[in-house]
């Protein structure tokens, strides 16, 4: 778990959407969090309007990442939506037909917002970065949507995430683009695939996760077999 992390730099064009509005400050909060405290009270604070913030930024990831998971995942398979935020992710799998859902993350208020879509079957507050209280081979896939970014949780947290999943089932994710090659992702999925724990299966070309918002920054979708 990550305890401390440096100020953010943030660029000319991500500048850009960092303007007086609310919406732009609540985004800032988060990219910003020292601390896995400081990040919860960012996302409590912000889960009455995160949804409507993130879709006015055109939000990207969770069509993209939704196309993935059916693609994959039997339809019968229990999902786990691993840091599930205010359940929007989540309450697309629903609409797909996957019914067999559980939804952890950082943030309580955010839970309860999801534990208003009605789509899951647990929504326990877990940290990315730190054990998860599942055993082993729990669930067909792991999903986990927008969490791998500036200041959010480490690439340790693949270690949880594979150990929760069964043998030949699924892990997809999303990691932005400087952290996957700056922040240790790249070796990290890299060594999973070593110790014959997972198998790559598929990356997406790089997109913009926000591409209503003024923002250059790029994401990239993982997948991987689990071994």
């Amino acid at each position: 778990m990550r305890t401390d992390r440096p100020a953010v730099r943030w660029s000319v064009e991500e500048r850009g959407i960092l303007d007086d509005s609310e919406r732009s400050n609540r985004l800032q909060n988060v990219y910003s969090a020292r601390d896995n405290r400081e990040l919860a009270s960012s996302y409590d604070a912000w889960a009455e309007d995160y949804e409507d913030d993130m879709l006015s930024l055109g939000y990207a990831i969770p069509a993209v990442a939704a196309g993935l998971v059916g693609r994959y995942v039997p339809l019968q398979g229990t999902v786990l939506d691993a840091g599930a935020g205010t359940g929007l992710f989540g309450s697309i799998l629903s609409v797909l037909g996957y019914k067999d859902l559980v939804g952890i993350d950082i943030s309580e208020r955010m839970l309860e917002k999801a534990g208003e879509k009605d789509v899951y079957r647990g929504l326990p507050r877990m940290v990315l970065g730190e054990p998860l209280g599942f055993e082993g081979g729990s669930f067909s896939a792991a999903v986990c949507v927008g969490v791998f970014t500036t200041n959010h949780a480490p690439p340790e947290a693949l270690d949880e995430l594979v150990r929760v999943v069964e043998p030949d089932g699924w892990v997809i994710f999303s990691v932005r683009d400087d952290v996957y090659h700056k922040e240790g992702f790249e070796e990290k999925q890299a060594s999973l695939e070593k110790e014959g724990r997972w198998q790559r299966v598929t990356m997406s070309e790089a997109f913009r996760p926000f591409p209503s918002g003024n923002t250059s920054h790029l994401s990239h979708l993982f997948v991987y077999k689990t071994r």
